[in-house]
């Protein structure tokens, strides 16, 4: 591996970001500094610091940033529920969305766990 790129994670982070961006264009006007702001910045994050903790080609290091993407995993997932909850989205793109975020939450899971062996 060359690159996080190659890392399916980062790859499936990075289409869970353009899913987050789409979902949010159709939140209210008001919610631009709100919680459209909160949701893709925690949703930009995850590939970010996947990326960063790549770069530091140190697993313990790696690790750290690989704790930080999960985190900012479930602060995203919190949202998504919030905006449920306000009636922002659908059940059904809450499903989508929230089925992506789980699958990458396993993933970032089974990746520290790797990397603290």
């Amino acid at each position: 591996m060359q690159t996080c790129k190659d890392l399916k994670v980062c790859q499936k982070s990075i289409k869970l970001v353009t899913s987050i961006y789409k979902l949010t264009e159709s939140f209210p006007d008001i919610e631009k500094f709100g919680l459209i702001s909160q949701m893709r910045r925690a949703s930009v994050s995850i590939p970010s610091n996947i990326a960063e903790g790549f770069a530091r080609r140190n697993k313990k290091e790696n690790a750290h940033f690989i704790s930080i993407s999960y985190a900012s995993g479930t602060e995203l997932d919190t949202q998504l529920v919030i905006a449920k909850e306000l009636n922002f989205i659908s059940e059904q793109n809450l499903k989508e969305v929230a089925s992506q975020l789980e699958e990458i939450l396993k993933m970032l899971y089974s990746y520290r766990e790797y990397l603290y062996k």
